[in-house]
């Protein structure tokens, strides 16, 4: 009966992993990576060397994913396999290893499952952390330095690094801001929705009388988006016509066609070019123009990026509270999830995963 129960729980976990399957449509991922495969097998030895870093990076991620699924499967097989054994045999000898190995598929399925919500653009991305004091005088710059060691310790726990690059110190107690840098996989997409306001009330340390004052010190997480720019063109994106050069050149000019014009059909820009004798020259020269379009385009786009996430940290004004901390009723409350913690300290002390996990499973 007990096997019989066991036997019931997997099917339970198999149920979920092909619910993760198809979320996360599988068998499409397998075959992007056979297409992915096929496009570095075929391409020329010279375009190997400037591959497009993004195709590289995406193959890997989906590796990471289909791997972690075999693993999975593998483990439900084995447990499978025990299981009939158990029963053939009438042997319940095994019933602690089928627990223990149904508890690390429960986990590796939940886990595969959490990383799945980091699928947003910037999610793999290192980045920065700023926290900035606001209206409560010296209680708002104490209380922004207990924030600062709240994720510090938090990161320190996820084993992320970190570097303090900037820390202006209050003129009494505490910091007035802070920016840290977080470096390591998917550093924005755990933070992330940490983005907002962090409202203190306390009695305050700095009141004579002891009463309660309320501090307010913002948090605001945005991506490091890397300046280096690797401009690579697929052969098959460009359309290149040639034809005879006009003006001044003499018979070979007339003669031959060794003007070039390229045209990138995703971006329908054009760069052509008939100053030199050659075909070969002029198409030579017609390409750098082309990677130099590209490369100004690039560092628009960029830039249009960071003003953007710039703008966004410039709407967070005190109504944009996420979290309000409590401390002599001993409370914490998320004001977007409704999550309540009672244990503050240990919140304080960088445990932040129930609040930062059911925001990100939410969706925020």
């Amino acid at each position: 009966m007990i096997l019989n129960i066991f036997n019931n729980h997997l099917n339970k976990l198999i149920k979920k992993k092909n619910q993760f399957k198809i979320m996360i449509q599988y068998n499409k991922k397998k075959n992007r990576i056979i297409e992915i495969q096929n496009i570095l097998n075929k391409s020329h030895k010279w375009l190997h060397i400037s591959l497009n870093e993004k195709i590289k990076k995406e193959k890997i991620k989906l590796q990471k994913i289909i791997s972690d699924v075999k693993n999975i499967e593998n483990n439900i097989n084995d447990v499978k396999n025990f299981i009939e054994l158990s029963i053939e045999l009438q042997d319940t000898s095994i019933i602690v290893d089928i627990t223990k190995e149904l508890k690390k598929i429960k986990n590796k399925i939940k886990k595969i499952n959490f990383y799945h919500i980091f699928s947003k653009k910037y999610d793999y991305c290192n980045c920065y952390l700023d926290i900035q004091s606001g209206s409560g005088g010296i209680d708002a710059q104490d209380w922004s330095k207990m924030l600062m060691r709240m994720y510090l310790k938090w990161l320190d726990k996820k084993k992320f690094k970190t570097e303090i690059i900037h820390e202006l110190s209050g003129e009494i107690a505490g910091i007035k801001s802070a920016t840290i840098r977080v470096i390591g996989k998917y550093a924005f997409g755990w933070l992330r929705t940490e983005t907002g306001i962090h409202r203190l009330i306390r009695k305050s340390p700095f009141d004579s009388g002891n009463r309660r004052h309320t501090s307010f010190s913002s948090a605001f997480i945005y991506p490091e988006i890397s300046n280096r720019i690797t401009i690579n063109i697929n052969p098959s994106d460009l359309r290149i016509d040639v034809y005879r050069a006009s003006g001044a050149g003499g018979q070979h000019v007339n003669r031959t066609e060794s003007a070039v014009r390229i045209t990138h059909l995703p971006t329908l820009i054009v760069t052509q070019c008939q100053n030199q004798r050659s075909q070969h020259q002029n198409k030579e020269q017609a390409m750098q123009q082309m990677k130099s379009k590209l490369y100004d385009m690039e560092i628009k786009k960029k830039n249009q990026e960071k003003k953007i996430i710039e703008n966004s940290k410039s709407s967070i004004g005190w109504g944009h509270q996420i979290r309000s901390y409590i401390l002599d009723h001993s409370r914490i409350k998320d004001l977007r999830t409704g999550l309540e913690i009672r244990d503050i300290q240990s919140v304080l002390n960088g445990n932040l995963d129930l609040f930062i996990e059911k925001s990100l499973k939410i969706g925020l």
